[in-house]
């Protein structure tokens, strides 16, 4: 339970800086980002799971790259819920999913080493 709470500390500050950051995102206050963040883990873990299923034959066709397009699709309907949290269009969903991804797991992986040795 610990680890998700940081997670979600974690993703509303990366949300809250990139909002600032990329044109075409714009988020109210830092609440709002912690709410875009629950959503968001509440949607990737609910809906992006279905979404990947039934768009399997293209993620396979694309080798993988349509995720990037689930991904963006995760961020529009998260601004969709998320009064606050506004999102110009797929393109600019399509930069910020893959920024936050990025800058999420750079956190991560920086906070929880992997310490198995072989």
């Amino acid at each position: 339970m610990q680890k998700w709470f940081f997670k979600i500390l974690v993703c509303s500050v990366n949300v809250f800086i990139l909002a600032y950051i990329l044109p075409g995102i714009s988020i109210v206050d830092f609440f709002t980002a912690i709410l875009v963040a629950i959503v968001l883990s509440l949607l990737d873990a609910i809906v992006k799971p279905l979404l990947i299923l039934f768009t399997l034959p293209a993620t396979i066709l694309t080798l993988g790259l349509f995720l990037f397009v689930i991904n963006a699709n995760i961020i529009l309907l998260d601004a969709y819920f998320v009064h606050g949290f506004s999102v110009q269009s797929f393109w600019h969903a399509l930069v910020f999913g893959a920024l936050l991804s990025f800058f999420n797991s750079l956190v991560h992986k920086r906070a929880f080493p992997d310490n198995k040795s072989n």
